[in-house]
């Protein structure tokens, strides 16, 4: 699977983890220099709390384009140290 956006594979990966309907990806498959931390936090009733990263192409910067659980309650474990990926970004094979 692929993580696109503006033209750029921001992450790459043939071991993505599909839960409701988002692949997450392993955070080693995403190619770093297109991401920027954010302060950002939503918290998930069986997920627990979200991290955001923003994610910058040739300038452009997609703020909050991708979250991350830092330490997702028990139900939803098989996603630690992955990421999602929304507000634009393509997902494909």
């Amino acid at each position: 699977m692929k993580a696109i956006w503006k033209d750029q594979v921001i992450a790459e990966s043939d071991k993505t983890i599909v839960v409701e309907g988002n692949h997450y990806f392993p955070k080693s498959a995403l190619k770093k220099d297109f991401f920027q931390e954010s302060s950002s936090k939503t918290t998930c009733p069986w997920k627990g709390e979200a991290s955001y990263l923003s994610v910058v192409v040739n300038g452009i910067k997609n703020g909050d384009a991708a979250w991350y659980y830092p330490a997702p309650k028990d139900a939803a474990k098989e996603i630690k140290d992955h990421v999602a990926f929304w507000r634009g970004v393509e997902i494909t094979k």
